[in-house]
């Protein structure tokens, strides 16, 4: 048999392949062959009937802590946002005194701590804090005074620690999203409990276009 993959003599996309996260939630379904099978365990006695219904609660269980997991995850990722944020806002006033900034950059700032636009998804935050960033950074490397100025050097400083976080809050959502959408294809238990109560696959956290396409950028 031919291997499946042969790097001797490979499909070659030499365009390349972008990666996308599709945005799209699939639902758990069984057939009758798991209605087939629970109705079995039953016919061979109650004691299989019994355990296989005492495993249904154990994941339904389960599945309720998985989803609090989640949210948890979830948290930890605007918390840091938060924190953000408050550098944010705390390193503008200081800056203003001593050059122009983007109008766009105080908008956003004045929108978060009037604490509007509650109901935007995770994303969309992340993309208008890091745009906030993006814009104010460059112009204080074009002021070396500025960049000498204790409190500016330690909200840079405190930015790049809390990106790094952020990465590692967005890291750790995801492996417990994909921990969730392995799990309720767990036939038979946990799938089968999964179709009954309605779940869902989740969505893991993606990038938005502008940064993918800021990430393909020349730094240096």
């Amino acid at each position: 048999m031919a291997n499946e993959l042969d790097e001797l003599h490979p499909v070659v996309n030499s365009a390349g392949r972008d990666v996308n996260v599709i945005e799209k939630q699939l639902p758990v379904k069984v057939g009758v062959g798991s209605l087939i099978f629970e109705i079995l365990l039953w016919l061979c006695g109650i004691i299989p009937g019994v355990i296989f219904l005492i495993m249904k609660i154990k994941a339904k269980n389960y599945f309720q802590q998985l989803q609090q997991k989640i949210q948890a995850d979830a948290s930890t990722i605007d918390n840091y946002l938060e924190q953000r944020v408050q550098i944010l806002q705390n390193i503008v006033p200081l800056l203003q005194k001593s050059i122009d900034l983007d109008k766009d950059v105080m908008k956003t700032v004045a929108a978060y701590r009037a604490g509007i636009n509650p109901e935007a998804n995770r994303n969309n935050v992340v993309n208008d804090i890091d745009g906030a960033y993006a814009r104010i950074f460059p112009q204080v490397e074009a002021y070396p005074e500025l960049k000498a100025h204790a409190e500016i050097a330690n909200a840079m400083q405190q930015n790049s620690y809390l990106q790094k976080e952020i990465t590692a809050a967005r890291s750790l959502y995801n492996d417990t999203v994909f921990q969730w959408n392995r799990d309720i294809y767990d036939w038979p238990t946990k799938m089968i409990v999964a179709a009954r109560e309605g779940y869902t696959t989740r969505i893991p956290f993606t990038a938005s276009a502008e940064t993918k396409e800021r990430a393909r950028a020349v730094f240096f």
